[in-house]
């Protein structure tokens, strides 16, 4: 028989927090705060890459690629550390995810290079590749019993407001305040001590485990669940691109196709595409996954024909629009498409299969994002804008077919 673990040095032998550590719907908040100022320092770069290309002399490909380490790094922190809070507590993966968020502001604070700038964007993915799976999971393990789904939609929730408001903040500091490149970078330094200030507040959820299995996690997904995977994947891939364009390549579309260089309107632009991912998921909590998916799907293929046309007809409102309505479709989608693969998986393996849904949309923030950026080096950021909108609408299209042709089955 196996001897039972030993309390960490946060619990007491029964298991629970000891006493003056948090827990219930304020621990669940605290850790909200911790999650929201991480993933502000992950798009904090945004309105500032037309300084960095400037003053580094560098176009939009090198632009893309750079972003796209943050995605490198969202997949390294998800397959290598996503497992380890299950075993080692939450919190001590939670205060390590905060610190690597704290290393990437750091960089952006060191003379300005482009070798800074991609560590600090892979240190800056990795933590949050390690805060998407352990901070959802521990406002899920703290809420009290019965809430756990209300739970996960709060997580969701904050994880998407805290990647609209790096833009806005960056974007207002950038506009309004001195040292533009810098300020911001402090300003994150002070959210993430007073995230590590809340996370150390928390009482500690799990316990840790006797015998460790830190090994990377590997990408499976069963046979039952492969169909509903498919489908999901498949939209949320589209979502996830959409989300890589924005938060990479609008300064470009805003500055050198609209003439509008203000980094405040960059950030507000990007932050309407995640106000919209909320609201998409808000709307859709209680609408059934062979509903929200194909919704979703309408939406995105809307979105990205409104965003296609403001290219060549230099039209703000109609981008801002578009951004708006994609990212109502990419919210339902991310959230429908979530639901049902843990729905259709098997409770023992739900975690290896939502960690490889988690990777296949990171690839899609990544690698459609750097072809844009190839396409507008060669051909223009007006041709490569819209063969991207069209990649990303037939994308969507294929979804809704697939799930249009199984509803007849």
């Amino acid at each position: 028989m196996r001897p039972a673990p030993a309390p960490t040095d946060h619990r007491s032998a029964d298991g629970r927090p000891l006493p003056g550590r948090v827990t219930g719907w304020p621990g669940a908040a605290l850790v909200a705060v911790a999650f929201c100022a991480t993933m502000i320092g992950t798009t904090l770069p945004t309105p500032l890459y037309p300084t960095y290309a400037e003053r580094l002399g560098f176009g939009e490909l090198v632009t893309t690629v750079v972003f796209s380490t943050y995605a490198v790094g969202v997949v390294a922190g998800l397959l290598l550390f996503g497992h380890w809070s299950d075993q080692l507590g939450r919190r001590p993966l939670l205060l390590a995810g905060l610190v690597l968020s704290a290393l990437s502001a750091l960089c952006y604070l060191l003379p300005l290079s482009l070798s800074w700038i991609f560590v600090g964007r892979v240190l800056s993915g990795l933590s949050a590749g390690i805060f998407t799976g352990t901070a959802t999971a521990a406002v899920v393990d703290l809420a009290p019993p019965g809430r756990q789904a209300r739970a996960s939609l709060v997580a969701a929730l904050v994880n998407m407001v805290g990647l609209g408001s790096g833009p806005l903040l960056a974007g207002l500091l950038a506009q309004l305040a001195p040292a533009p490149t810098h300020l911001v970078f402090v300003v994150d330094l002070v959210l993430l001590a007073v995230g590590a200030v809340a996370v150390v507040a928390v009482g500690e959820p799990v316990r840790r485990s006797a015998v460790l299995h830190l090994a990377p996690r590997r990408l499976h997904v069963p046979a039952a669940a492969r169909s509903v995977f498919v489908r999901a994947v498949i939209a949320g891939f589209a979502g996830f691109a959409v989300m890589g364009l924005f938060t990479a390549v609008s300064p470009a579309f805003l500055g050198d196709l609209l003439h509008h260089h203000s980094p405040a309107l960059t950030g507000g632009v990007v932050a309407v595409l995640f106000a919209g991912s909320v609201l998409g998921q808000l709307v859709t909590t209680r609408v059934p996954f062979d509903r929200a998916l194909p919704a979703g799907c309408v939406l995105l293929i809307v979105g990205m024909v409104l965003v296609g046309a403001s290219l060549p007809t230099r039209s703000l409102p109609l981008l801002v629009v578009g951004a708006l309505v994609a990212g109502v479709g990419q919210g339902t989608t991310f959230r429908a498409g979530l639901g049902g693969v843990a729905a259709a998986t098997p409770e023992e393996l739900r975690g290896t299969v939502t960690s490889t849904f988690f990777v296949a949309l990171y690839v899609g923030i990544s690698i459609p994002v750097i072809g844009e950026g190839a396409l507008a080096s060669t051909a223009g950021l007006v041709p490569a804008g819209i063969v991207f909108s069209v990649l990303v609408a037939l994308l969507a299209l294929v979804a809704l077919v697939l799930l249009r042709r199984d509803a007849r089955r």
